[in-house]
């Protein structure tokens, strides 16, 4: 242990730590900007600079360690003008048009502004921009960088994926796509991490807010709209709500205020997912011979592009079940217009996502299999959702309850956990073993598949079909570690479950953005204690979907379920990952 002075607090911390660490254990704020925690610690915007009696120099606080009798000033006048020098040199490189940018009131570049009361810049603008093609679904303004690293940092340390690079030299220094290539000539999962640690407004998601108001507009267009699960668990984190105010009930409510004129919950196409899914992974478990192992699931867009562009041989092993997104669609413009008497070619699909790959996934074009049109036509992201809500004016602490509509409106305690990792193997399993079995399992019985592990592993017993060995994956980091591992015959598996962003679809790319907090874990444990008090918890049991198949698709695997609710991974391509060339 090492104790030292940090303006006054003495405080004892293990040797090695950061003077920033240390001064967050006697509440005393030092302001960061590039810093990421273990992620991004290379000390390139010098804000948080402190003084350190003895040296001549200020000293990063995010790098420095500390030592034995070390006292530390983080607020003297040499401090403080320090960084406003430094924050005024960046801002004048830096785009400032803050009432125009995405992240307006919620970036980390505009608070530092205002606490350091930057009201002037003497310093000439020289702002450099350069060309994006805004039909990318996610958007870099060069104008707005501030070359923190933090985009490269996360994709290259958490994801593994390589897609940002620092390009140009000297005073062209900036960040671009690796290799010299464009964001759509790359492997680029979309998945949509750089986007969440980005400081500033320099990385987006696209945005279809205007397209929805459009379709919105449009008498003759019937407007659907469906929500993931994850998307309950965040929707109202920047609206003024309390965790016990930001109920599903609530958020229903506000999506009727802005005019929808369907509201439907996509944990109902999430048991429909496990439905389909878990008894592909039966007819595959008791066919051992006849399939390529492990089977994986195919509900991450993310994760379906990054397995077809890093390990293209294995695209045979995803289950060819869509996503709960796409099958949502595909009975919306089928069962739900014959149904109602719909035109199914004037229905208009939304979808309420925690995912900018979601975005690109509805756009494939083998996903119209419902009436020859998109299954799904826009999609927008939980934070999309919220820019709209606060557009219309609609405060969602004044508003009531309501229910989803029917009949694609009901889902399960299985299926609000699709949101989690390990949600989607543990909602697969409670079916798997009813299925084989007849009988239901405990709910709870497969618990090992849960929590925040980027990697986990279970072996279960089905009665009547044997052992089953199960993964679960989060993060492309640790995909890639996993998928070589499954690779060079290190593991082996029968069913793997992985989801691209880290915690799964709960810290996903199109969820509200906190600078510096991962809030992966706190909206799972939503979404779990969702699933323990839902009155159904097994996704064979959701009466709508039972009807569905009654009515409708026949039965799991069958001919129309086949046609509608599964896709061939083939059917389209990846930019050719350059490291396979």
């Amino acid at each position: 242990m090492v104790t030292l002075k940090i303006d006054g607090h003495q405080v004892s911390v293990p040797e090695g730590t950061t003077i920033l660490d240390a001064a967050k254990l006697v509440s005393i704020k030092i302001p960061t900007l590039c810093y990421l925690k273990e992620v991004n610690e290379i000390a390139a915007c010098r804000i948080c600079v402190v003084e350190v009696e003895g040296l001549d120099r200020l000293v990063p606080a995010c790098t420095a360690k500390v030592h034995e009798g070390m006292v530390v000033h983080t607020c003297t006048d040499r401090v403080k003008r320090t960084r406003r020098i430094n924050l005024r040199l960046i801002l004048s490189q830096h785009n400032s048009n803050c009432p125009l940018c995405i992240r307006n009131g919620n970036c980390t570049l505009q608070d530092l502004a205002r606490d350091n009361n930057l009201i002037y810049n003497p310093y000439p603008k020289n702002v450099p921009n350069s060309p994006w093609s805004t039909s990318n679904y996610i958007i870099r303004d060069e104008s707005k960088c501030v070359k923190c690293m933090r985009c490269i940092q996360v994709c290259d340390k958490i994801q593994g994926m390589n897609i940002w690079d620092v390009v140009g030299t000297g005073s062209r220094t900036t960040v671009g796509v690796s290799l010299n290539r464009t964001l759509a000539e790359s492997d680029c999962a979309l998945c949509g991490q750089c986007v969440t640690h980005c400081p500033v407004g320099a990385l987006r998601g696209r945005d279809d807010i205007q397209r929805v108001y459009a379709a919105l507009k449009d008498p003759e267009i019937t407007t659907i709209v469906q929500v993931a699960p994850a998307v309950r668990s965040a929707w109202a984190e920047n609206l003024g709500l309390t965790r016990e105010q930001s109920t599903t009930g609530r958020m229903v409510s506000a999506l009727r205020r802005l005019g929808f004129d369907y509201i439907f919950d996509t944990n109902f196409s999430a048991d429909l997912t496990i439905m389909e899914e878990g008894s592909e992974f039966i007819e595959r478990f008791t066919h051992k011979a006849d399939y390529a192992w492990p089977m994986f699931t195919s509900c991450c867009p993310g994760w379906v592009r990054f397995l077809k562009s890093q390990y293209p041989a294995f695209t045979g092993n995803l289950s060819t079940a869509k996503s709960p997104q796409q099958m949502f669609g595909a009975v919306a413009k089928s069962y739900f217009a014959e149904k109602m008497g719909l035109d199914p070619h004037k229905i208009c699909v939304i979808s309420v996502m925690p995912c900018t790959a979601k975005k690109s996934e509805c756009a494939q074009p083998n996903q119209n299999d419902a009436c020859g049109d998109p299954d799904v036509d826009y999609v927008i992201t939980t934070r999309e959702l919220e820019r709209m809500l606060r557009g219309d004016n609609v405060d969602p602490t004044t508003l009531p309850e309501s229910e989803f509509d029917s009949p694609l409106g009901t889902g399960t305690g299985a299926a609000v956990v699709f949101g989690a990792t390990g949600g989607v193997m543990d909602a697969a399993l409670r079916s798997a073993y009813y299925l084989v079995t007849g009988s239901n399992p405990d709910p709870d019985a497969f618990r090992q598949v849960r929590g925040m592990d980027g990697w986990k592993e279970a072996s279960f017993t089905i009665p009547g079909a044997g052992e089953v060995k199960v993964a679960v994956v989060s993060g492309l980091g640790n995909t890639r570690r996993l998928m070589e591992a499954i690779d060079k015959g290190w593991v082996e598996y029968d069913f793997v479950e992985v989801m691209a962003c880290p915690g799964g679809c709960a810290g996903g790319g199109g969820q509200p953005i906190h600078d510096g907090q991962e809030l992966a874990e706190d909206r799972s444990d939503i979404l779990w204690d969702l699933d323990h008090n839902a009155a159904i918890r097994f996704s064979h049991e959701n009466p709508e979907v039972q009807t569905l198949y009654a009515d409708f698709l026949g039965k799991p695997l069958g001919h129309t379920a086949h046609h509608l609710l599964h896709t061939d991974h083939t059917a389209w391509e990846m930019p050719k990952n350059p490291r396979l060339k």
